[in-house]
């Protein structure tokens, strides 16, 4: 598995401090390369959190594509052998060997321009975080049968006028 590692912080607005070392709540994101996402509310982007994450979520045999943040320091330790970093400083976001970190960064996009619509997330942060997980990369006639699924399974009256949710042959 190819995975692309990047903490943010999110939150706070118009002149406040961008990037790591802000106020805002921090949020690591954990990207595989076939287009997935997995995102978790974090207290800091320190190295015993980042650390506890990335043994929990992902196998050593992973193909782990970062950028130089301390808090990956020590990865080859704990038995993660394939972990390539750029320094976005010098590089941008991909190095000329085939490295980059342009996936992750995508995601953090449109959860930026998603949650934008909302003039940001005052209350139920981790649930909207969520929601954009469930959203990436999703055709909205996907969404649209997933969400219809939910309704008819977990509402209490269902929707008969949804003809396609009747079709007991799709799982």
């Amino acid at each position: 598995m190819n995975v692309t590692l990047d903490p943010i912080g999110s939150g706070g607005g118009p002149g406040h401090k961008r990037g790591r070392g802000t106020s805002r709540q921090p949020v690591f994101g954990i990207f595989e390369r076939n287009g997935r996402v997995y995102t978790e509310i974090i207290p800091h982007t320190g190295k015993t959190v980042l650390r506890e994450i990335i043994t929990g979520k992902m196998d050593p045999q992973s193909v782990i594509y970062s950028d130089g943040w301390r808090g990956y320091d020590g990865l080859v330790d704990v038995g993660y052998d394939k972990h390539y970093r750029i320094n976005k400083k010098y590089e941008g976001f991909k190095s000329g060997k085939g490295v980059h970190i342009n996936g992750i960064e995508s995601f953090w996009s449109f959860v930026k321009r998603r949650l934008g619509k909302f003039n940001g997330v005052k209350s139920h942060f981790d649930l909207h975080l969520k929601e954009c997980e469930w959203r990436w990369k999703k055709p909205q006639e996907q969404m649209n049968k997933e969400l219809c699924k939910l309704l008819v399974k977990y509402g209490k009256q269902g929707f008969p006028h949804f003809n396609y949710l009747n079709d007991k042959s799709e799982n």
